[in-house]
């Protein structure tokens, strides 16, 4: 059912109220673009320390520190624990976006892994050839790992800072593309850059982590329980000669990400309210257990580690590892040796080339069925910016280089940042010059989006508001009761003051909550069959506390309704299905909590104030724009 009410709100009516919600890659996006300052003082402070101190950088970090169990034990020097011990938890945040992307983000299609997966492939296979070209029969030749993983922490940190109002498909590209990358390096850590491989140890890695993929589909879900398991592969890892970090990406990838079904939110509202009813120690803790199994094992994880990674793990790795004594003697022969000069070069050219050369490759084979989700701009942006490694090459240059090489390694490294740094923002300062309809193809690219929406708006079922042809449309899982949607309630007020929007409104009423929306909804439905839908809406929100049956049956009367057809209507078997109907659409789409927004059939995540669902809003009009176009 339509309605083109006009709604009348003042234009200056704002809210500061903002309220996050999960996201796929959204968080994982800011933690790891905030951390990159972090990580760049810490480079710089182990460079100062490296350069003023007499020996005590590297005396320090080869302190040894041993964990023994009787005769037995393990035995590693500070940065082995860093590099070895620690970065493992920084290499499961990355199997968990991971698996995150491809259970709920982009990667759902798999179709469009295909482009990132072999751009991610290329990107490091040209990058080693260029590497291996210039140190062709050299002592540095063995390091060519060293010269192909891009670091994803400081290259969309620095992505921020250079390429500004930079779409967040570009982002997600970059971060698709790095995870294929970590992934593949850490496979050619553990076959290339290991040594002496036992058999005992690998065999019991693989018995223990075969055990949480059992204990996963049992559904244990206690961490308490994983984590002697998680420990055990480490550790027989470590032992088998391979390094452990691999074992951190392999857990990752094993935790599914899902979001929270309805059915476990009821029963974690039963829990509480029961604690609250009679708040007992023994309440307290179902409660909780019920609240933590809400979540998917993915969300915990990645809750609990990911602010650990970004902000203390790879800056204490980048303290350990970015210390390389320079002076006038060490310059003049590293600018001028093959290792430095073949990882800078890698990095610099080798990664731009590959990443955009196989994606206008693959688009041009494909006929353009296999695309880039961003537009060219924002892909070679993605591959110049890619052109910084730190985290996996500093790995692997440990592993594969003594000095002098090394140092002149890390050297290459450093220099490759600024150098990718300053073509990413050549890159973008010239697509910001562009005309405004080129540049908004150039950033956001043509390729249709994924649907989140199902099903898709129908104007002869839903309750629709706004111009019937506008080129954006805003849906809105809400319930009466919640106050979070009282709240959102003014914001949509003002954006529909703008006259190329409409807004759908769909019930989700979350009875075990908020008591009295089930019928706030009928109420609504019943009012919608004397075509006052959108002014029973209005007023119920106008007055969230007072939602009883008298109430209702009191605004029906103030909207000049039949107050008896009303109420027989709002009991009648139809409205019900109404509703129903929603519920199994909130279902479908995955919402399972409110306010939940649709800007033209894709999930909104993040802040629903006014600026950031404007800004939302202006870049679904231009990708309607585009596409129009297009077509």
């Amino acid at each position: 059912m339509s309605d083109a009410t006009e709604l009348s709100a003042d234009s200056g009516t704002t809210t500061r109220w903002t309220r996050r919600v999960a996201t796929p890659l959204r968080d994982f996006l800011s933690t790891e673009a905030g951390s990159a300052g972090v990580l760049v003082s810490a480079i710089v402070a182990a460079l100062i320390w490296a350069n003023v101190s007499d020996g005590s950088y590297e005396s320090f970090w080869h302190t040894e520190v041993s964990i023994r169990f009787g005769g037995d034990g393990i035995d590693l020097d500070l940065r082995e624990w860093v590099n070895s011990g620690l970065m493992t938890l920084f290499f499961l945040v990355v199997g968990l976006e991971a698996r995150r992307e491809f259970d709920l983000g982009d990667l759902r299609d798999r179709r469009r892994f295909v482009l990132p997966a072999l751009a991610g492939i290329v990107g490091m296979a040209l990058p080693i050839g260029i590497f291996l070209l210039i140190n062709r029969g050299g002592p540095g030749a063995a390091g060519w790992g060293a010269a192909m993983s891009t670091d994803t922490a400081l290259a969309l940190g620095l992505l921020a800072l250079v390429g500004r109002h930079v779409p967040v498909q570009a982002r997600l590209f970059l971060v698709t593309v790095s995870v294929v990358d970590d992934v593949v390096a850490l496979i050619v850590i553990a076959v290339f850059y290991s040594e002496d491989i036992r058999a005992m140890p690998l065999l019991i890695a693989v018995a223990a982590f075969a055990l949480t993929l059992v204990m996963v589909r049992a559904g244990v879900r206690s961490g308490w329980i994983y984590l002697p398991v998680f420990l055990v592969v480490w550790g027989a890892t470590l032992q088998s000669g391979i390094d452990p970090v691999v074992s951190g990406l392999a857990i990752g990838l094993a935790a599914a990400a899902y979001t929270p079904g309805r059915d476990d939110l009821q029963q974690a509202s039963d829990l509480f309210r029961s604690f609250r009813e009679q708040p007992t120690p023994e309440l307290a803790r179902f409660a909780r257990m019920g609240l933590l199994r809400s979540l998917s094992p993915n969300d915990r994880l990645t809750r609990t580690w990911s602010g650990v990674a970004s902000y203390l793990i790879v800056p204490l790795f980048g303290l350990a590892n970015a210390g390389i004594a320079i002076d006038g003697g060490f310059l003049g022969e590293a600018l001028t040796s093959p290792v430095t000069i073949g990882v800078f070069l890698a990095y610099v050219i080798g990664k731009p080339v590959a990443i955009t050369g196989v994606s206008a490759l693959v688009t041009s084979l494909s006929g353009g069925r296999i695309r880039p989700g961003a537009g060219w701009a924002s892909v070679l942006g993605t591959g110049t910016i890619a052109g910084i490694g730190f985290t996996v090459s500093f790995l692997i240059a440990n592993l594969a280089f003594e000095e002098p090489e090394l140092s002149e390694a890390k050297l290459g490294l450093l220099l490759a940042i600024p150098g990718a740094s300053l073509v990413t923002w050549t890159v973008f300062w010239v697509t910001n010059r562009l005309p405004k309809p080129r540049k908004a193809v150039a950033l956001l690219g043509d390729v249709e989006e994924l649907i989140d929406l199902i099903p898709d708006v129908d104007p002869d079922r839903d309750h629709v508001r706004g111009p019937a042809g506008a080129s954006v449309t805003l849906v809105e899982y809400g319930d009466f009761q919640c106050p979070y949607c009282g709240r959102a309630e003014p914001v949509v007020r003002e954006l529909m003051t703008d006259d190329d929007l409409r807004y759908v409104w769909r019930h989700l009423p979350l009875t075990d909550v908020h008591p009295q929306a089930q019928l706030a909804a009928q109420a609504s439905e019943a009012a919608g069959m004397q075509d006052r839908f959108w002014e029973m809406h209005d007023l119920m929100f106008t007055h969230q506390d007072h939602l009883r049956i008298a109430d209702l049956l009191d605004y029906a009367g103030e909207l000049g309704l039949d107050q008896d057809k009303f109420h027989d209507d709002m009991m009648q078997t139809n409205c019900k299905e109404r509703i129903t109907a929603d519920l199994e659409s909130a279902d479908l789409s995955g919402v399972s909590g409110t306010p939940t927004f649709f800007i033209n059939g894709r999930r909104h995540y993040g802040a629903y104030d006014v600026q950031t669902l404007k800004e939302a809003i202006r870049i679904a009009r231009v990708r309607a724009r585009i596409a129009a176009k297009r077509h």
